[in-house]
Protein backbone atom coordinates (compact mmCIF):
# COMPACT_ATOMS: atom_id res chain seq x y z
CA UNK A 1 0.00 0.00 0.00
CA UNK A 2 2.66 2.39 0.91
CA UNK A 3 4.50 2.00 -2.74
CA UNK A 4 1.19 2.52 -4.38
CA UNK A 5 0.59 5.77 -2.45
CA UNK A 6 4.19 6.67 -3.09
CA UNK A 7 4.13 5.90 -6.91
CA UNK A 8 0.60 7.06 -7.17
CA UNK A 9 1.89 10.17 -4.89
CA UNK A 10 4.79 10.84 -7.31
CA UNK A 11 2.62 10.70 -10.48
CA UNK A 12 0.26 13.16 -9.12
CA UNK A 13 3.22 15.80 -8.26
CA UNK A 14 4.83 15.30 -11.98
CA UNK A 15 1.25 15.79 -13.67
CA UNK A 16 0.52 18.58 -11.31
CA UNK A 17 3.82 20.08 -11.74
CA UNK A 18 3.60 19.77 -16.08
CA UNK A 19 -0.48 20.65 -16.11
CA UNK A 20 0.64 24.33 -13.63
CA UNK A 21 3.47 25.46 -15.66
CA UNK A 22 1.46 25.04 -19.14
CA UNK A 23 -1.08 26.73 -17.89
CA UNK A 24 0.75 29.23 -16.26
CA UNK A 25 2.75 29.88 -19.39
CA UNK A 26 0.02 30.12 -21.53
CA UNK A 27 -1.71 32.67 -19.55
CA UNK A 28 1.49 34.86 -19.09
CA UNK A 29 2.17 34.47 -22.49
CA UNK A 30 -1.80 35.97 -23.41
CA UNK A 31 -0.69 38.88 -21.48
CA UNK A 32 2.56 39.31 -23.88
CA UNK A 33 5.13 38.42 -20.82
CA UNK A 34 8.07 37.85 -22.55
CA UNK A 35 9.25 34.41 -23.03
CA UNK A 36 12.48 35.06 -21.29
CA UNK A 37 10.94 36.15 -17.89
CA UNK A 38 8.04 33.12 -17.98
CA UNK A 39 11.39 30.76 -18.23
CA UNK A 40 13.06 32.25 -15.36
CA UNK A 41 9.82 32.23 -13.35
CA UNK A 42 6.84 29.89 -14.13
CA UNK A 43 8.88 27.26 -15.62
CA UNK A 44 11.90 27.02 -13.60
CA UNK A 45 9.16 27.14 -10.26
CA UNK A 46 7.16 24.56 -12.22
CA UNK A 47 10.33 22.09 -12.26
CA UNK A 48 10.84 22.78 -8.55
CA UNK A 49 6.92 22.58 -7.65
CA UNK A 50 7.85 18.35 -7.01
CA UNK A 51 10.50 19.30 -4.00
CA UNK A 52 8.67 22.14 -2.93
CA UNK A 53 5.22 20.18 -2.55
CA UNK A 54 6.99 17.34 -0.96
CA UNK A 55 9.26 19.52 1.77
CA UNK A 56 6.12 21.72 2.46
CA UNK A 57 4.11 18.58 2.91
CA UNK A 58 6.59 16.82 5.09
CA UNK A 59 7.26 20.18 7.38
CA UNK A 60 3.75 20.28 8.12
CA UNK A 61 3.46 16.51 9.30
CA UNK A 62 6.40 16.98 10.95
CA UNK A 63 8.54 14.76 9.19
CA UNK A 64 11.19 17.38 8.86
CA UNK A 65 13.86 14.73 8.13
CA UNK A 66 12.14 14.12 4.77
CA UNK A 67 11.43 17.63 4.34
CA UNK A 68 15.28 18.47 4.93
CA UNK A 69 16.31 15.57 3.25
CA UNK A 70 14.41 15.88 -0.07
CA UNK A 71 15.96 19.59 -0.65
CA UNK A 72 20.01 18.05 -0.48
CA UNK A 73 19.46 14.72 -1.88
CA UNK A 74 17.96 16.47 -4.86
CA UNK A 75 20.60 19.17 -4.91
CA UNK A 76 23.19 16.40 -4.72
CA UNK A 77 21.23 14.00 -7.41
CA UNK A 78 21.47 17.42 -9.41
CA UNK A 79 24.95 17.60 -9.49
CA UNK A 80 26.24 14.48 -9.44
CA UNK A 81 23.29 12.17 -11.33
CA UNK A 82 21.98 14.31 -13.49
CA UNK A 83 25.27 16.37 -14.78
CA UNK A 84 27.06 12.98 -15.10
CA UNK A 85 24.40 11.55 -16.99
CA UNK A 86 24.01 13.99 -19.54
CA UNK A 87 27.84 14.43 -20.12
CA UNK A 88 27.68 10.54 -20.16
CA UNK A 89 25.12 11.20 -23.42
CA UNK A 90 26.95 14.31 -24.77
CA UNK A 91 29.93 16.48 -23.18
CA UNK A 92 28.56 19.64 -21.97
CA UNK A 93 29.61 22.73 -22.33
CA UNK A 94 29.53 25.71 -19.72
CA UNK A 95 30.00 28.81 -20.63
CA UNK A 96 32.18 31.82 -18.96
CA UNK A 97 29.31 33.39 -17.43
CA UNK A 98 28.06 30.23 -15.64
CA UNK A 99 31.57 29.38 -14.81
CA UNK A 100 32.22 32.80 -13.39
CA UNK A 101 29.41 33.43 -11.78
CA UNK A 102 26.37 30.97 -11.61
CA UNK A 103 28.06 28.08 -10.36
CA UNK A 104 29.64 30.35 -7.83
CA UNK A 105 26.28 31.59 -6.49
CA UNK A 106 25.72 28.05 -6.38
CA UNK A 107 28.33 27.07 -3.95
CA UNK A 108 27.11 29.89 -2.22
CA UNK A 109 23.73 28.86 -1.36
CA UNK A 110 25.53 25.21 -0.42
CA UNK A 111 27.64 27.57 2.25
CA UNK A 112 24.69 29.67 3.30
CA UNK A 113 22.58 26.01 4.45
CA UNK A 114 25.72 24.63 6.01
CA UNK A 115 25.79 28.09 7.90
CA UNK A 116 22.20 27.98 8.92
CA UNK A 117 21.80 24.58 9.97
CA UNK A 118 24.82 24.63 12.18
CA UNK A 119 23.32 26.25 15.52
CA UNK A 120 24.75 23.68 17.63
CA UNK A 121 28.22 24.44 16.81
CA UNK A 122 27.86 28.05 16.07
CA UNK A 123 25.33 29.25 18.26
CA UNK A 124 25.89 26.39 21.39
CA UNK A 125 22.54 25.17 21.35
CA UNK A 126 21.02 22.07 22.01
CA UNK A 127 19.71 20.84 18.51
CA UNK A 128 20.24 22.06 14.36
CA UNK A 129 16.92 23.65 13.57
CA UNK A 130 16.52 25.99 10.19
CA UNK A 131 14.13 28.73 11.89
CA UNK A 132 11.72 30.78 10.77
CA UNK A 133 14.27 33.46 10.49
CA UNK A 134 16.74 31.03 8.78
CA UNK A 135 13.57 30.80 6.17
CA UNK A 136 13.07 34.67 5.84
CA UNK A 137 16.90 34.81 5.27
CA UNK A 138 17.04 32.26 2.64
CA UNK A 139 14.34 33.99 0.76
CA UNK A 140 15.35 37.01 0.82
CA UNK A 141 18.99 35.46 -0.64
CA UNK A 142 15.81 34.18 -3.67
CA UNK A 143 14.73 37.67 -4.05
CA UNK A 144 18.41 38.73 -4.92
CA UNK A 145 19.26 35.75 -7.06
CA UNK A 146 15.57 36.67 -9.07
CA UNK A 147 16.55 39.90 -9.43
CA UNK A 148 19.96 38.52 -11.25
CA UNK A 149 18.14 36.55 -13.20
CA UNK A 150 16.44 39.38 -14.16
CA UNK A 151 18.85 41.62 -14.54
CA UNK A 152 20.28 38.90 -16.82
CA UNK A 153 17.33 38.61 -19.63
CA UNK A 154 16.90 42.31 -19.60
CA UNK A 155 20.15 42.00 -21.11
CA UNK A 156 20.18 39.10 -23.49
CA UNK A 157 19.26 39.20 -27.29
CA UNK A 158 17.73 35.41 -27.00
CA UNK A 159 14.77 35.00 -29.54
CA UNK A 160 12.00 33.92 -27.99
CA UNK A 161 11.00 30.48 -27.25
CA UNK A 162 7.34 28.88 -28.59
CA UNK A 163 4.75 28.92 -25.92
CA UNK A 164 1.50 26.77 -26.52
CA UNK A 165 -1.14 29.58 -26.63
CA UNK A 166 -4.32 27.31 -25.02
CA UNK A 167 -7.98 28.86 -24.75
CA UNK A 168 -8.61 30.01 -21.64
CA UNK A 169 -10.48 27.80 -19.98
CA UNK A 170 -8.27 25.11 -20.74
CA UNK A 171 -5.54 27.08 -19.08
CA UNK A 172 -7.41 27.33 -16.32
CA UNK A 173 -8.67 23.88 -15.90
CA UNK A 174 -4.91 22.62 -16.35
CA UNK A 175 -4.04 25.46 -13.38
CA UNK A 176 -6.69 24.37 -11.07
CA UNK A 177 -6.17 20.67 -11.74
CA UNK A 178 -2.10 20.92 -11.74
CA UNK A 179 -2.75 22.59 -8.25
CA UNK A 180 -4.90 20.11 -6.63
CA UNK A 181 -2.39 17.46 -8.40
CA UNK A 182 0.30 18.29 -6.41
CA UNK A 183 -1.70 18.75 -3.13
CA UNK A 184 -2.77 15.38 -3.24
CA UNK A 185 0.01 13.83 -4.63
CA UNK A 186 2.25 15.33 -2.29
CA UNK A 187 0.09 13.55 0.64
CA UNK A 188 0.16 10.49 -0.69
CA UNK A 189 3.81 10.60 -1.32
CA UNK A 190 4.52 11.86 2.31
CA UNK A 191 2.49 9.21 3.57
CA UNK A 192 4.16 6.33 1.31
CA UNK A 193 7.69 7.39 2.12
CA UNK A 194 7.19 7.51 5.77
CA UNK A 195 5.49 4.66 5.74
CA UNK A 196 8.33 2.54 3.51
CA UNK A 197 10.76 4.14 6.23
CA UNK A 198 9.28 2.75 9.13
CA UNK A 199 8.33 -0.44 7.45
CA UNK A 200 12.20 -1.36 6.73
CA UNK A 201 13.93 0.25 9.85
CA UNK A 202 15.24 2.93 7.70
CA UNK A 203 15.05 6.61 8.95
CA UNK A 204 13.57 9.47 7.23
CA UNK A 205 16.43 11.45 6.46
CA UNK A 206 17.95 8.06 3.97
CA UNK A 207 14.79 8.01 2.53
CA UNK A 208 14.11 11.52 1.83
CA UNK A 209 18.05 11.80 0.80
CA UNK A 210 17.63 8.59 -1.71
CA UNK A 211 14.25 7.40 -2.74
CA UNK A 212 12.41 10.74 -2.51
CA UNK A 213 15.13 13.33 -3.39
CA UNK A 214 14.99 11.09 -6.79
CA UNK A 215 11.60 10.80 -7.40
CA UNK A 216 11.26 14.77 -7.02
CA UNK A 217 14.10 15.34 -9.20
CA UNK A 218 12.52 13.36 -11.96
CA UNK A 219 11.13 16.26 -14.10
CA UNK A 220 15.03 17.94 -14.30
CA UNK A 221 16.91 14.57 -15.19
CA UNK A 222 14.06 13.98 -17.99
CA UNK A 223 14.78 17.69 -18.82
CA UNK A 224 18.45 17.16 -19.27
CA UNK A 225 18.92 13.50 -20.83
CA UNK A 226 16.24 14.87 -23.61
CA UNK A 227 18.38 18.01 -24.09
CA UNK A 228 21.40 16.24 -24.46
CA UNK A 229 20.37 13.74 -26.90
CA UNK A 230 19.09 16.80 -29.04
CA UNK A 231 22.44 17.68 -29.11
CA UNK A 232 21.54 20.78 -26.57
CA UNK A 233 23.28 19.02 -23.31
CA UNK A 234 24.68 22.86 -22.32
CA UNK A 235 21.19 23.42 -21.28
CA UNK A 236 21.87 20.76 -18.04
CA UNK A 237 23.78 22.83 -16.05
CA UNK A 238 21.38 25.60 -16.45
CA UNK A 239 18.93 23.04 -15.67
CA UNK A 240 20.55 21.81 -12.36
CA UNK A 241 21.95 25.51 -11.06
CA UNK A 242 18.35 26.70 -11.55
CA UNK A 243 16.83 23.73 -9.69
CA UNK A 244 19.80 23.98 -6.84
CA UNK A 245 19.26 27.67 -5.91
CA UNK A 246 15.48 27.56 -6.12
CA UNK A 247 15.70 24.53 -4.11
CA UNK A 248 17.38 26.19 -1.52
CA UNK A 249 16.86 29.59 -1.23
CA UNK A 250 12.37 28.82 -2.23
CA UNK A 251 11.50 25.53 -1.06
CA UNK A 252 13.67 25.12 1.86
CA UNK A 253 12.64 28.99 2.91
CA UNK A 254 9.02 28.43 2.34
CA UNK A 255 9.31 25.65 4.17
CA UNK A 256 11.24 27.03 7.46
CA UNK A 257 9.09 29.92 7.20
CA UNK A 258 5.78 27.49 7.64
CA UNK A 259 7.15 25.47 10.17
CA UNK A 260 10.78 25.75 11.59
CA UNK A 261 12.53 22.46 10.88
CA UNK A 262 14.41 20.30 12.80
CA UNK A 263 17.68 19.11 10.69
CA UNK A 264 17.34 15.87 12.82
CA UNK A 265 19.45 13.05 10.93
CA UNK A 266 20.78 15.25 8.43
CA UNK A 267 24.28 16.09 9.39
CA UNK A 268 27.33 17.61 8.57
CA UNK A 269 28.20 15.01 6.44
CA UNK A 270 25.14 14.94 3.67
CA UNK A 271 25.75 19.14 3.69
CA UNK A 272 29.20 18.75 3.42
CA UNK A 273 28.68 15.79 0.42
CA UNK A 274 26.41 18.17 -1.53
CA UNK A 275 29.08 21.40 -0.68
CA UNK A 276 31.42 19.04 -2.51
CA UNK A 277 29.73 18.18 -5.63
CA UNK A 278 29.06 21.80 -6.52
CA UNK A 279 32.70 22.58 -6.15
CA UNK A 280 33.17 19.30 -8.28
CA UNK A 281 31.23 20.33 -10.80
CA UNK A 282 32.70 23.98 -10.94
CA UNK A 283 36.61 21.83 -10.88
CA UNK A 284 35.54 19.71 -13.43
CA UNK A 285 34.24 23.07 -15.50
CA UNK A 286 37.49 24.89 -14.96
CA UNK A 287 40.45 22.64 -15.49
CA UNK A 288 41.13 19.40 -17.69
CA UNK A 289 39.41 20.17 -20.99
CA UNK A 290 38.68 23.46 -20.27
CA UNK A 291 34.53 24.63 -19.80
CA UNK A 292 33.21 21.31 -20.56
CA UNK A 293 32.31 18.25 -18.73
CA UNK A 294 33.48 15.11 -20.33
CA UNK A 295 32.21 11.56 -20.36
CA UNK A 296 35.34 10.52 -17.96
CA UNK A 297 34.14 13.36 -15.36
CA UNK A 298 30.63 12.24 -15.98
CA UNK A 299 31.33 8.91 -15.19
CA UNK A 300 33.28 9.86 -12.15
CA UNK A 301 30.31 12.24 -11.04
CA UNK A 302 28.33 9.18 -11.38
CA UNK A 303 30.14 7.30 -9.42
CA UNK A 304 30.66 9.93 -6.45
CA UNK A 305 27.03 9.52 -6.18
CA UNK A 306 26.56 5.56 -5.75
CA UNK A 307 29.30 5.94 -3.78
CA UNK A 308 27.29 8.56 -1.62
CA UNK A 309 24.01 5.95 -1.61
CA UNK A 310 26.32 3.16 -0.58
CA UNK A 311 27.40 4.79 2.48
CA UNK A 312 24.43 6.23 3.49
CA UNK A 313 22.51 2.50 3.40
CA UNK A 314 25.62 0.98 4.84
CA UNK A 315 25.20 3.62 7.73
CA UNK A 316 21.61 3.39 8.26
CA UNK A 317 22.01 -0.53 8.18
CA UNK A 318 24.39 -0.11 10.85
Amino acid sequence: MNILLLLGGLLLILLGANGLTDGAASIAKRFNIPSIVIGLTIVAFGTSTPELTVSVSSALKGSTDLAIGNVVGSNIFNCLMIVGCTALVAPIAITRNTLKKEIPLCILAFIALLVCANDVILDKTSVNILSVTDGLILLCFFAIFLSYTFAIASGSNEPESEIKLLPVWKSTLYILGGLGGLVLGGQWFVDGASGIARSFGVSESVIGLTLVAGGTSLPELATSVVAALKKNPEIAIGNVIGSNLFNIFFVLGCSATIAPMQMGDITNFDLLVLLASGILLWFFGLFFKKRTITRVEGAILVLCYVGYVAVLLHNSIL
